[in-house]
């Protein structure tokens, strides 16, 4: 009992944040209408496990991992798995805010872009999501660049 309460006491929680319009359109694309693409994810289970790798690799990442120090990552793990299931069409609800309002001020360029991408693509493979399938969900990710790089 005094275990569950120590563990309990030191979990990450996440960090609240400032107000805002909660909406769908936040996720920054319309749904995958084709119920083969999210079960070509493994469902919610797999999409789970690809935000997990993903975030894991991109913190790993020499390229990028400096951009996610002293980033609330119970909640990109979150947003990003709400994202990724809603835009798979799984259902999901989408909570987190716009793709230029959560990227704002952190200064991105294309180079990181691109290994979010490959680091994306690592996690898909590792989980088993077929090429077609990969490639749907980056067809709805490729547009939001515009929002997220800003030089």
């Amino acid at each position: 009992m005094i275990l569950l309460a120590l563990l309990l006491q030191t979990a990450p929680v996440e960090e609240p944040v400032a107000p805002y319009l909660q909406s769908p359109a936040n996720a920054g694309a319309t749904p995958i209408a084709d119920d083969g693409v999210w079960r070509a994810f493994h469902r919610r289970e797999g999409v789970t496990r690809i935000v997990d790798r993903f975030v894991a690799r991109n913190l790993a990442d020499p390229r990028i991992g400096d951009t996610f120090k002293g980033q609330d990552l119970v909640r990109l793990r979150r947003v990003l798995g709400e994202q990724f299931c809603y835009l798979l069409g799984g259902g999901c609800t989408y909570t987190g805010r716009s793709m230029k309002d959560a990227h704002k001020d952190m200064g991105l360029q294309s180079a990181d872009m691109g290994a979010l991408v490959e680091n994306l693509q690592w996690a898909m493979r590792a989980e088993g999501v077929p090429f077609f399938a990969q490639n749907r969900l980056l067809a709805k990710l490729a547009p939001m660049k515009r929002h997220i790089v800003e030089r």
